[in-house]
C-alpha cells in the first residue's frame, strides 16, 4: 500500500511549528485524563505542546480513539495491542486492527513485556502479526519494551520492520541498545523517567544518543516527572522532561523542543500545519 491514499485519508492537520512539542505517547482515552480532556488540553496548549499521538492497546478502545481524533484535530491516533492484551489477538480482531489502520498515524503500542502474566509465545505472535501489518500498509510501529531489548530486535530484523522504523517508546534500555534500534529506523523516546531523582539509564540516553534520534513523550497518565510525583501525569508537563533533557545536553530548551518535533514529524510522516 502506498502512503498517499493513506495522507488522503486522513483528517487531521498536524501541529509541529518551530518552538512547539509533539507529545509522542500519552492515553488521552484513558481516565483520568478522558473525564478532564478539554482542561488538561488547554493546559497542555498554553505550555507549548501542541500535538499528541494517542496509541491504542486494546480493540475495545479503538473506537473512543477514533472519537476523539474526529473531535480534536490535533489527536493523532495509533492502534494496537499492548503485549499485556496479547492474548486478544485473533484473526476477527486483525481484520479490525486493518480497518482503523487507515485513520492513524502508526500501529501501536505493541511488542514485548516479560514482567506480564501474558505467554510470551502470545505477545510474540501478536507483536510479528502487528509488524507485519505494519510494513504492508507503510506505517511506523511505536514498541513497547522492557527486559526483552535484544528479542525485539531481532524480531524488527527478521520482520523487515526498518521499512517503517517507529519509536521505541519510553525506552529503558542501554545506550548500546538504543544505537542498534536507532540503526533500524526507529527514535528513541524519552520520558518523565529522565527527571526522577534515581534516574540512571535515561540520563545516558538522553547525553549519549544524538538529538536527531530522540522524541519525547509524557506517557500520561504514567511516567510523572519529579517534581509532581503522586499525581498522574499530563501532557503539558513533557516540558519537564525537555527542559531535563536541555540541561543534560547544555543546549537551550528551544533547540530540544524543535528537533524532537521534528523528530516525531519526520518518523511518523506527520504533515506539518500552522500553530
Amino acid at each position: 500500500m502506498s502512503l498517499m491514499p493513506y495522507r488522503q485519508k486522513c483528517p487531521h492537520e498536524y501541529i509541529g511549528s518551530d518552538g512547539y512539542l509533539i507529545d509522542s505517547h500519552c492515553h488521552l482515552d484513558l481516565e483520568p485524563l478522558k473525564s478532564g480532556l478539554p482542561h488538561i488540553l488547554q493546559e497542555a496548549y498554553a505550555a507549548g505542546v501542541h500535538g499528541f499521538v494517542v496509541p491504542g492497546v486494546h480493540p475495545e478502545g479503538w473506537p473512543r480513539i477514533s472519537a476523539l481524533a474526529v473531535e480534536h484535530s490535533r489527536i493523532m491516533p495509533a492502534f494496537g495491542i499492548h503485549p499485556m492484551h496479547a492474548e486478544s489477538m485473533n484473526d476477527q480482531v486483525c481484520d479490525h486492527l486493518l480497518k482503523c489502520a487507515v485513520q492513524g498515524v502508526a500501529i501501536g503500542e505493541t511488542g514485548l513485556d516479560p514482567a506480564y502474566e501474558v505467554s510470551l509465545v502470545a505477545q510474540e505472535r501478536a507483536f510479528r502479526e502487528q509488524l507485519r501489518m505494519a510494513v504492508t500498509c507503510g506505517l511506523p510501529v511505536l514498541i513497547h519494551c522492557r527486559r526483552a531489548f535484544q528479542r525485539v530486535a531481532a524480531i524488527l530484523r527478521e520482520e523487515r520492520a526498518h521499512q517503517v522504523g517507529g519509536i521505541m517508546h519510553a525506552f529503558s534500555g542501554s545506550p548500546e541498545m538504543a544505537r542498534e534500534f536507532v540503526r533500524l529506523g526507529f527514535a528513541i523516546s524519552i520520558s518523565g523517567t529522565v527527571t526522577w531523582n534515581n534516574a540512571v539509564k535515561p540520563l545516558r540516553i538522553a547525553r549519549e544518543v544524538p538529538l536527531e534520534h530522540l522524541v519525547l513523550e509524557t506517557d500520561a497518565p504514567d511516567m510523572t516527572p519529579q517534581r509532581y510525583r503522586g499525581v498522574f501525569n499530563r501532557p503539558a508537563w513533557i516540558m519537564e522532561t525537555a527542559q531535563r533533557v536541555a540541561e543534560i545536553r547544555g543546549i537551550p530548551l528551544e533547540d530540544v523542543a524543535r528537533i524532537t518535533t521534528d523528530n516525531v514529524r519526520r518518523i511518523l510522516r506527520l504533515a506539518s500545519g500552522s500553530a
